[in-house]
């Protein structure tokens, strides 16, 4: 009798674990940005970027799919329905007229994962949902620093034979790779100090010049992680409008993530993109 009650009590409590995780599908770009598949309000279907930069959602004004009931006042929209796969999200904020990736109509953040442990698992193509920590085997852990919503990590970066330690925002949206800061690239000289191998000069209305450069960064080391010749951006010029370092979704797709619910902490394994070639940003 004891053993039959032991057995049922390891069945219940391994359904209610399994019952505890969720799966949400994704698909991912060319431009390595991940699009969902939502119904907001039970009547718009939308496919929405993944932006882990923010919280809430938004809409573009290229969108190609009609979002005729999300209601917008001053371009914001409170308390909109969001089902993805079986499960609705409730209280979900929207913002009007904000630009996203190629072949979305708006984007969708971090909200859906509110006091949740999430994995982005790049291997599968989805997301995982759960209440427990799911198996961490070969998973490294690294402190994650949130602020405004937003998750921040920190890497070393290796410049000229030197190591530099820099903060860098997550940021999906953004296809390419490692993108500076113009605080970070004036105060390393990245201009002299990475391979340069493609920039292009922009100018604003009032004359003012930008120029992009795309460069390669020998060693980024993650962790006890080593990424070799990254893809590495940033900005020269008169114009300085690049506050923040970027890890952006080229980096992102090279492992598989799992955020702690009390966003303290991230566990990473590479992926099985962990070794292809690097995205070409035109």
């Amino acid at each position: 009798m004891f053993k039959n009650t032991f057995l049922f009590s390891l069945i219940v409590s391994g359904f209610v674990h399994f019952q505890a995780q969720e799966t949400i599908p994704f698909r991912i770009t060319k431009h390595n940005n991940i699009i969902v598949k939502t119904l907001v309000n039970k009547e718009d279907s939308l496919h929405l970027m993944f932006q882990i930069a923010m919280e809430d959602a938004s809409i573009s004004p290229e969108r190609i799919r009609k979002a005729d009931h999300i209601i917008f006042k001053d371009e914001i929209s409170e308390r909109n329905s969001v089902k993805i796969g079986k499960r609705t999200y409730k209280n979900i904020k929207f913002f009007d007229n904000e630009f996203t990736g190629h072949e979305a109509d708006g984007k969708i953040g971090t909200a859906i994962f509110k006091d949740k442990i999430f994995k982005i698992d790049y291997d599968q193509n989805r997301f995982v949902v759960c209440n427990q920590l799911p198996d961490l085997k070969d998973y490294q852990p690294i402190p994650l620093f949130v602020e405004n919503g937003q998750f921040y990590i920190v890497a070393d970066n290796v410049i000229d034979g030197k190591q530099y330690e820099a903060y860098f925002l997550l940021q999906s949206g953004y296809s390419g790779g490692l993108l500076y800061s113009n605080d970070f690239a004036d105060g390393k000289e990245l201009d002299k100090n990475l391979k340069i191998t493609k920039e292009k000069v922009m100018k604003n209305s009032a004359g003012q010049s930008v120029t992009t450069k795309q460069g390669i960064l020998p060693f980024l080391k993650l962790g006890n992680i080593i990424l070799k010749d990254v893809t590495a951006g940033f900005f020269s010029g008169e114009l300085k409008t690049q506050h923040k370092n970027y890890f952006a979704a080229e980096l992102m797709k090279r492992f598989n993530w799992i955020f702690a619910a009390d966003r303290k902490t991230v566990y990473i394994k590479p992926s099985k993109y962990f070794d292809t070639a690097y995205f070409k940003i035109n």
